[in-house]
């Protein structure tokens, strides 16, 4: 990675870019949560309007976090390449398109390929947003400057639950994808007007072998999973497939550490920190990434809710992420970042463990306070494990340690809802034509195995030690605790 230029913004400069730099970046962390929470709520609406099974809208969800882990590694390459006003500028205008043609598409094989433009334009938008704020604040205001960012990010999951309800229940769910078309446009016109514009000195070559292999191995490996458990393919080819993408894989692996300019620097995870904030976070997101698509199942297929109930009863998780989002620093650092991710892990899985006694007769004050409590826990994990990837990385090594925790970070969610929909599946008898009780105890079982794994997942933080992250959390300016 070359040192960097800064170019500023036609309108604004210097400590002005730091106060409308948040705002604009929001922007794009709204409309990629807007648009997950409201599909999340709408998947059973649509999947009766497209005449499929409500687990098998998996491929829905999961195609769209796909694309954006397999396109995500060059979006580094882009902006050293382009400068981020113009590759940022760019993701928006195609994340927008690809929504216009999502809320055209007619069945279930055309929504999929319509979610994977859109997931190449996410690709390019969250990540490019976040390496401007990492190159444009010091590492001491990186937590607070993340945590505002996620404040209006998170407005998304307010909004998202209730509107789907009311779009499905009242519009149509076609509209739920073409109300991302003004807010893309409100952020094409922000970006060319406040966007600094970064770039590298030189440009590498792009590394377009390790692109194919990277590639091919992670969409293979996810259709495996996507088609496991469908009785679409005998054993001997799963486990055919499955080698075939672990050699194309390995592959990569090998080339990485041979190529000058790999696709993923994956010397990077020598460094301790961001060997275990990564790993850490594509463990644990396998446990947690899977939730959002099991509640609207639970909510509506198996409880008999509304719509528009099942997205009020997903509010609460946001409003607590929202209301409590800057208190986060100051446990930081309190605690440090080796005790607040082994300890918040362990209650993370705790709590998605006591979904599994959510029933028809719970009743609904219980379900919120239990969605609160969440709520905080999963925006407490989020923050640490997305602030202390930067800890001890260089300004050099910034975008490729942003590429790697993105795509991480996505694959994690997209193999989440795989493994959510197959614990699920696992338990029912026949996913065609389900009951609500067995939706209900599918759903449980499935709780109770993802919980379990995020307990587990605390293993990897354990490799942390005390001090670490304490130039970004400031941990140092209390006495340790224990």
């Amino acid at each position: 990675m070359s040192p960097t230029n800064f170019s500023a913004a036609p309108t604004v400069t210097g400590e002005s870019v730091k106060r409308f730099l948040p705002w604009l970046v929001a922007v794009a962390f709204f409309m990629q949560s807007l648009d997950t929470t409201i599909l999340n709520t709408a998947v059973p609406a649509i999947a009766k309007a497209l005449a499929v099974a409500p687990l098998s809208m998996k491929a829905v969800l999961a195609s769209y976090t796909l694309s954006l882990a397999v396109f995500i590694p060059i979006s580094g390459w882009m902006a050293d390449r382009f400068g981020t006003r113009r590759v940022f500028s760019s993701a928006i205008g195609l994340f927008t398109l690809g929504s216009l043609f999502c809320g055209l598409s007619n069945n279930i094989h055309v929504l999929v390929a319509c979610r994977i433009l859109q997931g190449c334009g996410g690709a390019m938008m969250v990540p490019v947003g976040r390496l401007t704020l990492v190159r444009t604040f010091a590492k001491s205001e990186l937590i607070r400057a993340m945590s505002f960012v996620a404040i209006p990010g998170l407005i998304g999951p307010m909004l998202g639950p209730i509107a789907g309800g009311f779009i499905v229940a009242y519009l149509h769910w076609r509209v739920i994808f073409f109300i991302n078309l003004p807010v893309g446009l409100l952020g094409l016109y922000l970006v060319w007007r406040l966007l600094p514009d970064y770039r590298g000195e030189h440009s590498h070559p792009l590394d377009t072998v390790g692109l194919i292999l990277f590639g091919s191995g992670v969409g293979l490996l996810s259709y495996v999973l996507e088609v496991f458990g469908e009785h679409t393919l005998s054993w001997p080819a799963i486990f055919g497939l499955l080698a075939i993408s672990a050699f194309l894989l390995t592959g990569y692996g090998l080339r990485a550490t041979r190529t000058r300019f790999p696709l993923l620097r994956l010397a990077l995870f020598r460094i301790r920190t961001f060997r275990a904030s990564v790993s850490g976070s594509y463990f644990t997101r396998l446990g947690i990434g899977g939730i959002p698509f099991l509640f609207p199942l639970l909510y509506q297929v198996g409880l008999g809710f509304t719509p528009i109930q099942s997205g009020l009863l997903m509010v609460p998780q946001a409003v607590a992420a929202m209301s409590l989002k800057m208190a986060m620093p100051s446990i930081l650092r309190y605690l440090g970042y080796r005790r607040v991710l082994i300890s918040n892990t362990v209650i993370l899985g705790l709590l998605i463990i006591l979904f599994a006694t959510i029933g028809a007769g719970t009743p609904v004050w219980l379900i919120v306070v239990q969605l609160f409590v969440y709520g905080f826990f999963t925006s407490l994990q989020y923050t640490s494990m997305n602030t202390l990837v930067y800890a001890d990385v260089t300004e050099e090594q910034a975008s490729g340690a942003s590429t790697i925790a993105s795509t991480t970070q996505q694959m994690a969610i997209s193999f989440g809802v795989a493994v959510a929909s197959l614990a699920t599946a696992f338990f029912i008898p026949d996913r065609l034509h389900t009951t609500a009780p067995e939706m209900i105890h599918g759903i449980h079982q499935a709780f109770l195995v993802l919980g379990g794994w995020t307990i587990l997942s605390t293993v990897v933080f354990r490799e942390l030690k005390t001090e670490d992250g304490d130039t970004v959390s400031l941990h140092k300016v209390l006495p340790h605790v224990g």
